[in-house]
């Protein structure tokens, strides 16, 4: 199930600078989509930073940067201008090795890897709305995670397109391909969720 739509307007980043800061929004192609609730639950914040926590520390003296979400992630289709950029989303968690795409507004162009952590009310929305513009903006590899049922669905791109998802269960653990020596230990992080 997607997401509930702000209005049915066609939107840019332009519009998206001026709404206010009350309620968190996605922008993709020109759709605002509202992200409801307005914060994510307790568990899924956990679980969220405590995968930011490992991709930190595995990055530690490397040039590649890690964020969590709210971050804006602006994926142009071409040479647009900011202001017309009409995809603009928020990854749990993301990795970009590529410096030059970050500003002060958050980046331009397609992370390394990045990982959504799905909920009930986002699962539908992340899978078959989000994960087909990662895969045309270039993600190298996407992670969708699923706390409840404890899965790991990847995605990698490979001749401009995902291939077959690997599914495997939280526990052990999984080495990113996109970004080498990065490493998540399932294990750890299940034994500190509460």
């Amino acid at each position: 199930m997607a997401l509930p739509q702000r209005d049915t307007q066609r939107h840019t980043y332009g519009d998206y600078l001026t709404w206010s800061d009350d309620r968190r929004e996605e922008l993709i192609d020109g759709i605002a989509y509202i992200k409801e609730p307005p914060a994510p639950s307790r568990p899924h914040q956990e679980l969220a930073g405590l995968l930011y926590y490992q991709v930190q520390m595995a990055l530690e003296g490397k040039t590649c940067r890690v964020y969590i979400a709210p971050f804006d992630v602006r994926l142009p289709k071409s040479d647009e201008t900011d202001d017309q950029v009409d995809t603009v989303v928020q990854p749990d968690v993301l990795i970009v090795c590529d410096l030059n795409k970050l500003d002060h507004r958050g980046m331009r162009g397609a992370p390394d890897w990045l990982a959504e952590v799905l909920s009930p009310s986002t699962a539908g929305h992340d899978q078959v709305i989000k994960l087909p513009v990662y895969e045309r903006a270039g993600v190298s590899e996407v992670w969708l995670i699923h706390p409840i049922d404890r899965t790991l669905t990847i995605y990698r791109l490979k001749d401009g397109r995902y291939g077959r998802a690997v599914v495997q269960e939280l526990k052990g653990q999984t080495s990113l391909t996109a970004v080498p020596g990065v490493i998540i230990d399932w294990d750890r992080v299940l034994a500190q969720l509460v």
